[in-house]
């Protein structure tokens, strides 16, 4: 008796000590299998067309669907991230370097007396230009720096992330299955979590996110056309704020529209603003109806908070992680809630009976 509750005791105590050993182990590869979780969900209906095409060969077609996320988000993510790293880094040192001026900023502040000459009303205020883009910047080249900065470890990351996508996309439901085996919930709350939370990913992905990236490089494409320094840079900034309901892209456009105008170049403020009501503005009625999917969708502010809080949280890898994490917390409580009422309805027909 006494050997079997000694053994009743020691095993889950060597399970925890494990389990956290483990997770010690694969915490460096974390964010690579996150983001190898949730390609592999968005991909999924691209991996099964695959799978069609080529007559149930899961390998080749796993291995297709991988080339394919690489070719047509991996490396044009990283490119991406390299040309805001670099504009990033050539804006803060002409900031540091030329004590704390640039054209840009100059301009910025020549606008802003302009209003303040042309506005009716006597506005005081005062806005130090120069030391938000400072500690905006910095904050940028502190998270992605490292990122960039240790080759070697990128490309571990991106290997490790491939490899994690090709046998999700070869063997997830293997996965799937040994998840709700092991997990203590009811086969069938498994099923509505993982329904719940792949809804949730195609929907706060494409619905969302996408929608804001093309906006981003709209906004980028324009700056470029019409030369606003630093497009890359200022395009990123722009598909965060399009993620603001009722805002919007206007938050960049605007003020560069008026640089533009108060640079004296009005014929291509003109054109960027047509370009931003045209191009940028309509895309988000044209294309978000055509990648959201139904089910789950979450509020653009609360996506908003949950973006902005996952970048503060997980780093640049938080505009991802932080609307999953919120979209499974929705998933859970729907769930919890569902429960509790299946249970008060079976209590209430017990105390009637």
């Amino acid at each position: 008796m006494n050997h079997l509750k000694s053994e009743l005791y020691f095993l889950p105590i060597l399970l925890a000590g494990i389990f956290i050993l483990a997770f010690f182990i694969f915490k460096p590869f974390l964010y690579a299998l996150t983001l190898a979780i949730i390609f592999a969900t968005v991909f999924r209906p691209l991996y099964k067309k695959i799978l069609t095409v080529t007559r149930d060969r899961k390998g080749f077609s796993a291995l297709l669907a991988t080339i394919s996320v690489f070719v047509v988000v991996v490396a044009p993510l990283t490119f991406l991230g390299i040309q805001i790293l670099k504009e990033a880094t050539e804006l803060y040192s002409s900031l540091t370097i030329s004590g704390g001026t640039t054209d840009l900023s100059r301009s910025i502040g020549d606008m802003i007396q302009n209003l303040k000459r042309l506005s009716p009303v006597p506005i005081e205020f005062s806005v130090d230009v120069n030391q938000y883009l400072k500690q905006g910047l910095s904050w940028l080249l502190q998270h992605l720096g490292p990122l960039f900065a240790n080759v070697a470890k990128a490309m571990m990351s991106v290997f490790i992330f491939l490899i994690a996508l090709y046998y999700l996309f070869k063997d997830g439901y293997k996965l799937k299955t040994v998840i709700i085996a092991l997990s203590p919930l009811q086969d069938i709350h498994d099923e509505t979590i993982f329904n719940k939370l792949t809804l949730a990913i195609n929907s706060v992905i494409k619905g969302n996110l996408i929608v804001a990236l093309v906006q981003g490089i709209l906004t980028a494409v324009g700056f470029t056309i019409f030369g606003v320094p630093n497009a890359t840079l200022w395009g990123s900034v722009a598909a965060i704020a399009a993620l603001i309901p009722g805002i919007g892209t206007a938050l960049v456009l605007l003020p560069a529209i008026l640089y533009l105008y108060f640079s004296g170049e009005t014929l291509f403020s003109a054109g960027l603003l047509l370009w931003g009501i045209t191009a940028v503005g309509l895309i988000d009625n044209f294309l978000g109806p055509k990648l959201s999917s139904r089910g789950m969708r979450l509020h653009p502010f609360l996506i908003l908070l949950s973006i902005l809080g996952g970048i503060s949280f997980f780093g640049p890898l938080g505009f991802l992680l932080g609307p999953l994490v919120l979209s499974l917390l929705f998933a859970l409580l729907e769930i919890y809630f569902d429960e509790r009422g299946a249970r008060g309805r079976v209590l209430s027909r017990t105390v009637s009976e």
